[in-house]
């Protein structure tokens, strides 16, 4: 049987596996505190971003969040479930939405938690105008957040909005297409669908792609859509 340093070692060689730097999630910073940085892997929650492109974007992200955690909790290996750490400092006015989502997505499942944190996180969420609205974005090279749009979150049910692109750091794609009673569907029912909870069958994956702690979760990077 593997010692708990042998174990851990092997855990955070899987991580650095995932071919992302090892930069900390938290210090990633959009241009200005109002508008975000252009990039070319992001999920915007408007319909007409559900490319391939797009789903890239998601898998990337979902890649840097795992490596992030698995940085911190490589000496856990037994874990049964795994918080992942968010800093919401800078989006101030989006304060109440993102604890919503947190709790909604931490009542939903049970093999990952969200966490507030003051200090570095694995991800973070910033605030701002960008006309390609909210979105979650990583640079490829361990640094992701979320965006929040002023104006799409003032269209759209605000908490729906936070709640879905949180879904994309969990490792869930966009599925536009969907109805209203999926939640990654994102815009595409439009702006009177009010739902704010992931499905049974968004919940499943989530529980699926983090089951049985980290180390599950990063052998299971591969199989994300």
């Amino acid at each position: 049987m593997q010692s708990s340093r042998t174990s851990a070692k092997r855990l955070l060689a899987l991580a650095l596996g995932l071919g992302l730097a090892s930069a900390a999630l938290g210090t990633a910073t959009p241009a200005s505190a109002h508008t975000a940085a252009p990039d070319t892997t992001r999920a915007a929650y408007a319909p007409h971003a559900g490319t391939g492109e797009s789903a890239a974007g998601n898998k990337a992200f979902f890649e840097a969040v795992l490596k992030s955690v698995a940085e911190k909790q490589a000496a856990n290996p037994s874990l049964k479930s795994v918080t992942v750490y968010y800093n919401a400092s800078q989006a101030p006015s989006f304060a109440s939405q993102i604890a919503s989502a947190a709790s909604i997505w931490n009542s939903s499942v049970s093999n990952v938690k969200l966490q507030a944190t003051s200090g570095t996180g694995d991800f973070a969420y910033y605030e701002g105008n960008d006309a390609r609205g909210s979105y979650a974005s990583t640079d490829g090279h361990g640094r992701g957040y979320v965006f929040l749009d002023y104006a799409q979150n003032q269209e759209y049910d605000s908490i729906r909005v936070v709640a879905h692109e949180t879904g994309h750091v969990l490792g869930l794609p966009d599925h536009y297409e969907g109805p209203c009673s999926e939640l990654m569907s994102g815009g595409g029912p439009g702006p009177s669908c009010t739902n704010r909870y992931p499905d049974a069958t968004e919940r499943a994956k989530v529980e699926q792609l983090w089951a049985n702690g980290l180390a599950k979760a990063l052998q299971k990077v591969d199989h994300v859509r």
